[in-house]
């Protein structure tokens, strides 16, 4: 087995090692586990607000911080029966498959590995940052000065998550194969650690994680290695079951446009969102708050899907070629009926037009 084959290998495990899907990774590849995945949300987007008594568990930390001070509590139409603190893919994959978590906010690769192992579930709406979101950081003392250095070094790689898309993208730009670096299969929770220990000499942060990181560890070498790769896509999603239940299916609805609206309002009052999220949420201090935000772009949400489904094709091939996820299309990914909802309640501004 070559090196290659070998790294893809490994990658394939890891991924179902991290979500605890073995079995299910296994029954994807049955005619049955692919009907689940590939299932289409039955019928028209339910009108009107959810019936009483109708809760969704969302793991969104970020609306849950904004409802109050945005003044958006009011317009929740239902219940929030939970808001588990989780983000990675791998974890809300889990959620879904325990039934725990009905929506959830990730970047565009979660979604493709839940379909590859066999997780019905559906983009129901979009956010896209056309700016670079993530700096590879490297561990004290390393020679790294840009990704051409990446060359024989071990990166870490979450390839459940935008981190892994991320490094994909950034030695595909830079002429890298992936078999020219040692690929080190974490959760993106371990990269500190790893970064620290010298398990691996990079990986890719995003804020506030790399502020903090470089804040304690800039002074013995520690450095940030900026590219110009995109992770395009912030989407919410939920499981096919949510979505084929008309009561949950009217609560995502009602809940997208409180979503887009609370991220417009962090961007128009970041001082107060600082204080809110940064500071007494994340830990960092209210200057490296104002740098973080002020390195920010605005939040656009897109009128028509058909660029961030483009952008999600691309991405799909991509893993597909590393041999990490079958070949696969989309378009089955995105629950078209709530496409534009987000983009509809924000002010033009915040809109990117089709």
């Amino acid at each position: 087995m070559s090196r290659h084959d070998i790294h893809n290998a490994v990658g394939r495990r890891s991924f179902l090692a991290l979500t605890g899907g073995a079995i299910l990774g296994l029954a994807a590849c049955s005619p049955q586990a692919k009907e689940v995945a590939g299932a289409e949300a039955a019928g028209k987007l339910p009108s009107g607000a959810p019936p009483p008594g109708t809760e969704l568990s969302i793991a969104v930390r970020t609306t849950r911080l904004q409802l109050g001070p945005a003044g958006l509590r009011k317009d929740l139409a239902f219940t929030v029966s939970q808001w588990p603190n989780l983000n990675a893919g791998p974890d809300i994959i889990q959620g879904f498959r325990a039934h725990s978590i009905d929506l959830a906010v990730n970047a565009g690769i979660p979604p493709i590995q839940a379909h590859a192992i066999g997780v019905g579930a559906k983009i129901v709406a979009v956010q896209v940052r056309n700016h670079p979101s993530y700096v590879f950081a490297t561990a004290p003392g390393s020679d790294i000065r840009t990704v051409a250095d990446f060359r024989g070094k071990k990166i870490g790689f979450s390839q459940g998550q935008a981190q892994g898309v991320v490094v994909l993208r950034a030695l595909k730009k830079a002429g890298l194969r992936n078999s020219d670096v040692e690929l080190v299969a974490l959760p993106s929770t371990q990269f500190l650690t790893a970064l620290q220990s010298k398990q691996v000499d990079v990986a890719p942060l995003g804020e506030p994680t790399l502020t903090k990181y470089l804040s304690q560890y800039g002074k013995d070498g520690a450095r940030g290695v900026t590219t110009d790769v995109v992770d395009l896509l912030s989407v919410l999603w939920a499981p096919d079951e949510v979505l084929n239940d008309e009561a949950k299916a009217a609560a995502v609805r009602t809940f997208i446009p409180l979503w887009s609206r609370g991220l417009v309002w962090a961007w128009e009052n970041s001082d107060q969102w600082i204080d809110t999220y940064y500071v007494k949420d994340q830990g960092v201090t209210k200057e490296d708050g104002r740098r973080i935000v002020a390195s920010l772009h605005q939040p656009q949400f897109p009128v028509s899907w058909d660029k961030a489904i483009e952008w999600e094709q691309e991405t799909a091939d991509l893993m597909a070629e590393g041999g990490f996820v079958p070949k696969l299309d989309v378009a089955e990914l995105f629950d078209r009926r709530f496409e534009g909802l987000a983009a509809k309640a924000v002010p033009a501004r915040y809109r990117e037009p089709s």
